[in-house]
């Protein structure tokens, strides 16, 4: 089973046009599909988020432990205040990841679930996604495996920050999104609104 890491680098106020080219030349000694990598542009500011998919645990720990070890971490050490990581596997019913020219503007939305509902999430999104995919693709949904739980994570590509405002307010008055129930399960919400760096296949 795939298994996903999400890494968040809080770096030094405007520092990112330093460290973006220094995490391009070492990140692929870490090992993993690289993804996506984004600059947060609105949410929490000062962070860049990387999105890799490994083939199985081991090899994301292996790829954590280099990370760690690492007496230069990304080559980011002279920029770097603070580094994040999380695991997540895919909903079951979702396929892998496509990358591409999907954006070139990205929602990282990641949420907090009541105990127990889990697969209640699970199985109400994937009620619901039909209708809600056919105003705008998803790049995928994945819960978490580690850090604060139950939680998920999910990723949506749009055209502009005004057109995700656009088709966010035509799925809810439509009544296609959120989820039936979904709501009532979710604890609490974060968005960042990311923008793809130059090497990022999900661009």
């Amino acid at each position: 089973m795939s298994i996903y890491d999400l890494t968040t680098l809080t770096v030094r106020v405007a520092t990112q046009g330093k460290a973006l080219p220094a995490i391009q030349e070492h990140l692929p000694a870490l090992g993993g599909e690289l993804l996506g990598v984004w600059n947060a542009d609105i949410g929490a500011l000062n962070e860049i988020l990387i999105f890799r998919r490994f083939d199985d645990a081991n090899a994301l720990m292996a790829a954590r432990a280099k990370l760690l070890a690492a007496p230069n971490p990304l080559g980011c050490a002279e920029w770097l205040e603070k580094l994040d990581t999380g695991s997540y596997a895919r909903f079951p019913w979702l396929p892998e990841v496509e990358t591409g020219a999907r954006g070139p503007v990205y929602e990282l939305r990641t949420y907090g679930i009541k105990y127990g509902a889990l697969g209640l999430t699970i199985d109400a999104w994937e009620k619901a996604m039909p209708a809600r995919g056919a105003l705008s693709p998803l790049v995928g949904a994945f819960y978490a495996l580690d850090g604060e739980s139950p939680r998920f994570l999910n990723i949506w590509p749009y055209a502009s920050v005004d057109e995700r405002s656009r088709i966010r307010a035509e799925a809810v008055a439509t009544g296609v999104w959120p989820p039936v129930g979904g709501p009532a399960n979710l604890t609490h919400m974060k968005s960042t609104i990311g923008i793809p760096a130059a090497f990022s296949p999900l661009r």
